[in-house]
């Protein structure tokens, strides 16, 4: 089975600042790039400047803005005189990835252990109360979103706003491989219920477990994605 962003209804990545977006090409970037991180516009596809005016309804300026953006962020290849096209994905750069990702990620764990505010533990309590109340079997819409939640929040909750991009970015690209492989993941409430340790850990202060959970996690992702890709 292939899913695809009708699968899923209307918007499904949780983006921090996106509800808040008040121009137009901030508008355009969460767009695009929900777009690309989704793979409605393929990966190596080309991306047509018309087609994105007339989908999103919006004129070629914030467009374009939005795509400087995505290229620096490397979802988006430009090449003088071919055009623009959605960075394609290399499954080999998992690795890559996952080592940027160890290095980054823990340490955000552990700030956000060491730094939480009675705000982001109120947070972090009610994350927990949903894991704790996952059952069945949750659609893959939820499952993926409640992930999203809970990183995004582990970011803010470090309080540095430089790591919070940094890890932003890189969950994005790991995200893009996890909706290559989404229809053959097993047990993904599983993958997505192994945040509850680490969110305890974050909750309880203890910096270190924090970390060492954090770690697991990313070491248990690129695992499960290599038994499928």
């Amino acid at each position: 089975m292939s899913l695809s962003l009708a699968d899923f209804g209307d918007q499904i990545l949780v983006s921090p600042g996106r509800e808040g977006a008040e121009s137009l090409a901030d508008q355009a970037y969460f767009a695009i790039r929900e777009l690309i991180v989704t793979l409605e516009l393929a990966p190596s596809s080309v991306i047509s400047e018309a087609a994105l005016m007339e989908r999103l309804s919006m004129g070629r300026t914030p467009i374009r803005e939005a795509m400087r953006t995505l290229a620096h962020e490397h979802l988006i290849d430009v090449y003088p005189r071919r055009g623009a096209f959605v960075a394609g994905i290399d499954t080999r750069d998992l690795r890559a990835l996952s080592e940027i990702r160890a290095l980054l990620e823990p340490e955000a764990a552990r700030y956000a252990a060491e730094r939480s505010t009675e705000s982001d533990r109120a947070q972090t309590n009610a994350l927990l109360a949903e894991l704790t109340h996952l059952s069945g079997k949750p659609n893959h819409r939820n499952l993926i979103q409640l992930d999203q939640r809970i990183h995004h929040h582990i970011y803010a909750s470090a309080h540095n706003d430089f790591l919070a991009q940094m890890c932003e970015r890189q969950y994005m690209h790991a995200l893009r491989i996890w909706f290559l492989a989404l229809d053959r993941v097993e047990n993904l409430a599983e993958a997505v219920l192994e945040h509850q340790a680490l969110l305890e850990a974050i909750r309880d202060g203890d910096a270190n477990r924090a970390a060492k959970e954090m770690s697991t996690h990313i070491n248990g992702f690129e695992a499960s994605l290599r038994k499928v890709i």
